[in-house]
Protein backbone atom coordinates (compact mmCIF):
# COMPACT_ATOMS: atom_id res chain seq x y z
CA UNK A 1 0.00 0.00 0.00
CA UNK A 2 1.44 3.35 -1.06
CA UNK A 3 1.89 6.08 1.56
CA UNK A 4 -0.36 9.07 0.72
CA UNK A 5 2.27 11.50 2.05
CA UNK A 6 5.61 10.39 0.57
CA UNK A 7 4.34 7.81 -1.98
CA UNK A 8 6.70 5.11 -0.67
CA UNK A 9 5.35 1.57 -1.03
CA UNK A 10 6.86 0.16 2.16
CA UNK A 11 4.09 0.33 4.76
CA UNK A 12 3.15 -1.93 7.64
CA UNK A 13 -0.20 -2.74 9.23
CA UNK A 14 -0.44 -1.55 12.84
CA UNK A 15 -4.04 -2.56 13.58
CA UNK A 16 -6.92 -4.34 11.79
CA UNK A 17 -10.59 -4.33 12.72
CA UNK A 18 -13.75 -5.67 11.15
CA UNK A 19 -16.35 -3.05 10.24
CA UNK A 20 -19.66 -3.01 8.38
CA UNK A 21 -20.83 -6.24 10.03
CA UNK A 22 -17.73 -8.14 9.00
CA UNK A 23 -17.96 -7.12 5.35
CA UNK A 24 -15.07 -4.69 5.53
CA UNK A 25 -11.69 -4.48 7.26
CA UNK A 26 -10.29 -1.21 8.57
CA UNK A 27 -6.50 -1.16 8.70
CA UNK A 28 -4.24 1.37 10.41
CA UNK A 29 -0.94 1.57 8.57
CA UNK A 30 2.42 3.28 9.06
CA UNK A 31 4.91 4.24 6.38
CA UNK A 32 8.35 2.69 6.92
CA UNK A 33 10.06 5.71 5.36
CA UNK A 34 8.32 8.82 6.78
CA UNK A 35 6.35 7.19 9.67
CA UNK A 36 3.10 8.77 8.42
CA UNK A 37 0.04 6.93 9.74
CA UNK A 38 -3.07 6.44 7.64
CA UNK A 39 -6.19 4.31 7.41
CA UNK A 40 -7.28 2.00 4.61
CA UNK A 41 -10.44 -0.03 4.12
CA UNK A 42 -10.61 -3.40 2.42
CA UNK A 43 -13.82 -5.04 1.26
CA UNK A 44 -14.71 -7.78 -1.13
CA UNK A 45 -15.39 -6.79 -4.69
CA UNK A 46 -19.08 -6.85 -5.41
CA UNK A 47 -20.13 -8.70 -8.53
CA UNK A 48 -21.03 -6.55 -11.49
CA UNK A 49 -24.77 -6.17 -11.58
CA UNK A 50 -26.40 -5.41 -14.90
CA UNK A 51 -29.62 -3.40 -14.94
CA UNK A 52 -32.23 -4.14 -17.57
CA UNK A 53 -33.79 -0.80 -18.46
CA UNK A 54 -37.36 -0.27 -19.65
CA UNK A 55 -36.23 -0.25 -23.29
CA UNK A 56 -34.76 -3.74 -22.87
CA UNK A 57 -31.11 -2.70 -23.03
CA UNK A 58 -28.59 -3.49 -20.31
CA UNK A 59 -26.60 -0.95 -18.32
CA UNK A 60 -24.03 -1.53 -15.60
CA UNK A 61 -25.33 -0.86 -12.08
CA UNK A 62 -23.97 2.27 -10.42
CA UNK A 63 -24.36 2.49 -6.66
CA UNK A 64 -23.72 6.23 -6.81
CA UNK A 65 -26.95 6.76 -8.78
CA UNK A 66 -28.96 4.79 -6.23
CA UNK A 67 -27.35 6.61 -3.30
CA UNK A 68 -27.90 10.01 -4.90
CA UNK A 69 -31.64 9.38 -5.27
CA UNK A 70 -31.97 8.01 -1.75
CA UNK A 71 -29.99 10.86 -0.15
CA UNK A 72 -32.09 13.44 -1.99
CA UNK A 73 -35.22 11.85 -0.55
CA UNK A 74 -33.65 11.74 2.92
CA UNK A 75 -32.41 15.34 2.86
CA UNK A 76 -32.93 17.02 6.26
CA UNK A 77 -34.40 13.81 7.70
CA UNK A 78 -32.97 12.34 10.91
CA UNK A 79 -31.78 9.01 9.51
CA UNK A 80 -28.56 7.19 10.39
CA UNK A 81 -26.34 7.19 7.25
CA UNK A 82 -24.62 3.94 8.25
CA UNK A 83 -27.98 2.21 8.48
CA UNK A 84 -28.91 3.42 4.97
CA UNK A 85 -25.57 2.18 3.58
CA UNK A 86 -26.22 -1.20 5.19
CA UNK A 87 -29.71 -1.31 3.64
CA UNK A 88 -28.25 -0.53 0.22
CA UNK A 89 -25.69 -3.33 0.76
CA UNK A 90 -28.57 -5.72 1.52
CA UNK A 91 -30.40 -4.67 -1.64
CA UNK A 92 -27.26 -5.13 -3.74
CA UNK A 93 -26.82 -8.65 -2.34
CA UNK A 94 -30.43 -9.41 -3.24
CA UNK A 95 -29.99 -8.08 -6.79
CA UNK A 96 -26.67 -9.92 -7.29
CA UNK A 97 -28.37 -13.24 -6.48
CA UNK A 98 -30.53 -12.88 -9.58
CA UNK A 99 -27.76 -13.91 -11.98
CA UNK A 100 -26.27 -10.43 -11.56
CA UNK A 101 -29.08 -8.96 -13.67
CA UNK A 102 -32.04 -7.02 -12.31
CA UNK A 103 -34.88 -5.03 -13.80
CA UNK A 104 -34.73 -1.28 -13.22
CA UNK A 105 -38.35 -1.46 -12.01
CA UNK A 106 -37.31 -3.97 -9.33
CA UNK A 107 -34.58 -1.61 -8.13
CA UNK A 108 -37.12 1.23 -7.86
CA UNK A 109 -39.67 -0.95 -6.03
CA UNK A 110 -37.06 -2.26 -3.59
CA UNK A 111 -35.83 1.27 -2.82
CA UNK A 112 -39.41 2.48 -2.32
CA UNK A 113 -40.10 -0.36 0.13
CA UNK A 114 -36.86 0.29 1.99
CA UNK A 115 -37.70 4.00 2.31
CA UNK A 116 -41.28 3.27 3.36
CA UNK A 117 -39.91 1.07 6.16
CA UNK A 118 -37.51 3.84 7.27
CA UNK A 119 -39.23 7.18 6.75
CA UNK A 120 -42.62 7.94 5.18
CA UNK A 121 -41.67 11.49 4.16
CA UNK A 122 -38.56 10.25 2.34
CA UNK A 123 -40.71 7.60 0.70
CA UNK A 124 -43.16 10.21 -0.65
CA UNK A 125 -40.28 12.37 -1.88
CA UNK A 126 -38.68 9.44 -3.70
CA UNK A 127 -41.95 8.14 -5.16
CA UNK A 128 -42.94 11.58 -6.44
CA UNK A 129 -39.80 11.68 -8.57
CA UNK A 130 -39.70 7.97 -9.44
CA UNK A 131 -43.34 7.90 -10.57
CA UNK A 132 -43.07 11.42 -12.06
CA UNK A 133 -46.10 12.91 -10.29
CA UNK A 134 -47.83 15.50 -12.46
CA UNK A 135 -50.29 17.01 -9.97
CA UNK A 136 -51.29 17.21 -6.33
CA UNK A 137 -53.92 14.46 -6.74
CA UNK A 138 -51.13 11.93 -7.41
CA UNK A 139 -49.45 13.00 -4.16
CA UNK A 140 -52.76 12.69 -2.33
CA UNK A 141 -53.38 9.22 -3.73
CA UNK A 142 -49.93 7.99 -2.67
CA UNK A 143 -50.28 9.51 0.80
CA UNK A 144 -53.60 7.70 1.23
CA UNK A 145 -51.84 4.41 0.36
CA UNK A 146 -49.22 5.09 3.04
CA UNK A 147 -51.87 5.92 5.64
CA UNK A 148 -53.83 2.69 5.11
Amino acid sequence: MQCPKCKDKQTRVIDSRDTANGKEIRRRRACEKCENRFTTFEKYATPKIMVEKKGGFLEQYHREKVERGIWRALEKRNINPDMIRAKIDELEEKWAKKNNQVLSDQIGKDIMQMLLDQDEVAYIRFVSVYKDFKNIQEFESEIKKVLT
